[in-house]
Formats: structure tokens, C-alpha cells, sequence
């Protein structure tokens, strides 16, 4: 599932590339895939492009008729910018055409959904209200993320990291990264970590999601930014996807356990797990 840099990726394109641009047709070809909310075509089409932003794992296109489509890429969708050539094929499940091209919404699995509605209202969207802070933000804190962590008595601090109440944006393979370079074990519970690991850890989140920014993502499968290439940043990852090679600092192999229901890597000597 792309996580907040691969999204945050296909964000920057975008910026770039479609501001100004109106929008001349918005088309599914799978039902499920485009909802609209209070609003209807006419709201859309002929309309520019004001804002890309992003709100977690979440695209948010807001045009100049206070209408915003929330394009949520889920398990295996993709999101590409076509300006010279057919990106269309029978993974195609939404097309948004502007002027001088169109973005082109690719989903195997059929999970990812565009919806559109009032860009008022935009808060209101039930996945986005009940997100955490950004942790690429001026409102994430070490101190908010030790008050978060000392309310889950008894989870896990990866379980925690992964509750999107928590913070918004990290999955699986960040998580497993900023772990590691807190030098903290997943297993961990969150409710006992000291002030000195909680810093750790708040200096460690921002600084593994710019790195897999700068990398414009991880690529495992599905995973495509806007122009169509795979992200770079598992050639570098820590531990992610490592088990079995040694650790890059202290050498031991990296181990895969489980932890929250997900498969969790982890260097048992970088990452000592304290008895509770």
C-alpha cells in the first residue's frame, strides 16, 4: 500500500504539472471507484485546478468551484500523468481529463476510490477526521507523540505507529524503518518508553520519511509516481525487506518477526527488546 512518501511523491508532480489546468471530462469505468457527494459534474468540468495537497495517504485536488476530489490510492492504485501517450488499459478505472492531457487512475484490486464533494466539507470525510497529525508538520510534537503513546497502555509501539490516530501516513515499511533508527524494538509497549526514546522517535519519523521522499518512494509491486517510474528507497531501506542480511551497523542478520498482525523486521542487537 503506497504510504505518505509515495504519495507525498505523486503530490510534488502534480503541483508542478497540472495548477491552472481546468478539467474536461471525469470518467469511471468501474462504478465503485468515483463517488460523488453533493456535487455533480457540472461543478467539475471547466473548472481548474487551484491546490494539490495531501491529508495522510490521501490526494486532495481542489478546484476553483470550492470542489475537491480526495483520490485514495488504497492497496494498488496508481495514479499517472499522461501527457503525450496512452496510459489507458484494463487496469484503468477512472480517468480525469484536463486541458493538455489527463491523470489516469490504475487499481487492480478495485480498493482505491475518488470522491468527490464540496471542498468544505473535505474535513468532514470520515477517513480524514480521524487522522493524527502530520508528521511532517509544525503540529507534530515529541511531546503529542508521548501523550499519544502513554493512552495505548498496552500495544505495541509499532502497533501504535501504525494507527493512523496516532500519526497520519505511516504504514508497514517506514514504521519498521523509523524503529530501527530510534534503536527501538517493535514489541515494545508504547506506554513505557522514556522521554529520551520518545525523542528518538519523533526525530527518527521525520527524518526516514524525508529520506524516502528524496527517493520518491518504495516500490515493491505496484507502486508508480505520476510520470510512471518505481521508487528507489528500498536499495537503501535499513531493515525493510532485509531478512536475513546483515545489519548495516552492527552486522548481525536481520531477523522478520511478528508484530501487530504484520510481518516486522528488526536487528535483534540494535534493537534490544526491555522486559516489561
Amino acid at each position: 500500500m503506497p504510504e505518505l512518501p509515495e504519495v507525498e511523491t505523486i503530490r510534488r508532480q502534480l503541483d508542478a504539472l497540472i495548477l491552472g489546468r481546468n478539467v474536461t471530462s471525469l470518467t469511471a469505468s468501474w462504478d465503485k471507484t468515483l463517488n460523488w457527494l453533493g456535487v455533480d459534474e457540472q461543478q467539475v468540468i471547466g473548472h481548474q485546478v487551484d491546490s494539490v495537497s495531501r491529508r495522510g495517504k490521501v490526494i486532495i485536488i481542489a478546484l476553483s468551484s470550492e470542489t475537491s476530489m480526495l483520490i485514495h490510492l488504497r492497496m494498488t492504485g496508481q495514479l499517472l500523468l499522461d501527457e503525450n501517450r496512452d496510459l489507458e488499459g484494463r487496469l484503468t478505472r477512472a480517468v480525469i481529463g484536463l486541458a493538455s492531457g489527463q491523470l489516469v487512475f490504475n487499481d487492480q484490486r478495485k480498493f482505491g476510490r475518488i470522491v468527490v464533494m464540496p471542498s468544505n466539507e473535505v474535513e468532514n470525510d470520515p477517513l480524514l477526521r480521524r487522522l493524527g497529525p502530520e508528521p511532517l508538520s509544525a503540529e507534530f510534537t515529541a511531546q503529542g507523540l508521548g501523550a499519544c503513546l502513554a493512552r495505548h497502555r498496552t500495544a505495541s509501539v509499532k502497533a501504535t505507529l501504525l494507527d493512523q490516530s496516532t500519526l497520519a501516513g505511516l504504514g508497514n515499511i517506514y514504521v519498521d524503518e523509523v524503529l530501527f533508527t530510534a534503536r527501538l524494538h517493535p514489541s515494545t509497549p508504547s506506554s513505557v518508553l522514556t522521554t529520551r526514546e520518545v525523542k528518538r522517535l519523533a526525530e527518527a519519523i521525520p527524518q526516514v520519511l524525508k529520506a524516502a521522499i528524496a527517493a520518491g518512494g518504495s516500490t515493491m509491486r505496484d507502486y508508480r509516481d505520476a510520470a510512471g517510474a518505481s521508487g528507489t528507497y528500498l536499495d537503501q531501506a535499513l531493515v525493510f525487506g532485509r531478512t536475513g542480511k546483515p545489519c548495516r551497523t552492527c552486522g548481525r542478520a536481520i531477523a522478520k518477526i511478528r508484530v501487530a498482525g504484520r510481518g516486522t523486521h528488526v536487528c535483534a542487537t540494535c534493537q534490544r527488546l526491555r522486559p516489561r
